[in-house]
């Protein structure tokens, strides 16, 4: 793995709430020094590296040493969705750890005949989905309607509500909750 020079730099000058005109004041550098640094236009000499290091004040040593955080996953491979349900409904998440998430989306796909139950579903969230594929009846407090490809539904969970397949082919949805209570 290659060391990002110019991304820790990044990080470590804005971890100490300085511009990159005032890191380059205090160093005695140009600005568009520590600008082609941060770019990674410019491969600094030890020497330069370590001027600019002191108007942090931080050693090479630090800099070099100091453990990255680990980049958030953006991009999700089907794989690398968390299945937390696999059956005659399976819910397979996007991201892990829900609970320090706003937001929490599922890749959905009900078998024929898959129902949540007779016992209507309530949670403390507002959800929405968008059928892609077979039909799936929605019932909502009162209301019930069957939903096809590129329908979709939102609601407050708070109401009672209950999903079931209908019909012979695979019910493929995707779906968003907030906050995540799945």
């Amino acid at each position: 793995m290659e060391f990002d020079v110019g991304a820790r730099l990044r990080a470590i000058r804005e971890m100490h709430g300085l511009s990159q005109r005032e890191l380059a004041k205090r160093a005695g550098v140009s600005n568009a020094s520590v600008s082609l640094i941060e770019q990674n236009r410019s491969s600094p000499s030890v020497g330069s590296l370590k001027k600019v290091l002191d108007g942090i004040p931080m050693s090479l040593a630090d800099f070099f040493s100091m453990e990255q955080a680990p980049r958030e996953q953006v991009f999700f491979r089907a794989e690398d969705l968390t299945v937390i349900s696999d059956g005659a409904i399976r819910y397979a998440q996007v991201g892990r750890d829900p609970e320090a998430r706003a937001l929490q989306i599922l890749h959905e796909q009900y078998q024929p005949g898959a129902d949540t139950g007779q016992n209507m579903l309530r949670h403390a969230a507002e959800e929405g989905g968008v059928v892609l594929r077979g039909r799936l009846e929605v019932t909502v407090g009162d209301q019930r309607r069957i939903l096809g490809p590129g329908d979709a539904y939102y609601f407050n969970s708070r109401l009672p509500h209950r999903f079931r397949t209908v019909g012979e082919e695979i019910c493929e949805v995707v779906s968003a909750c907030t906050p995540p209570s799945f």
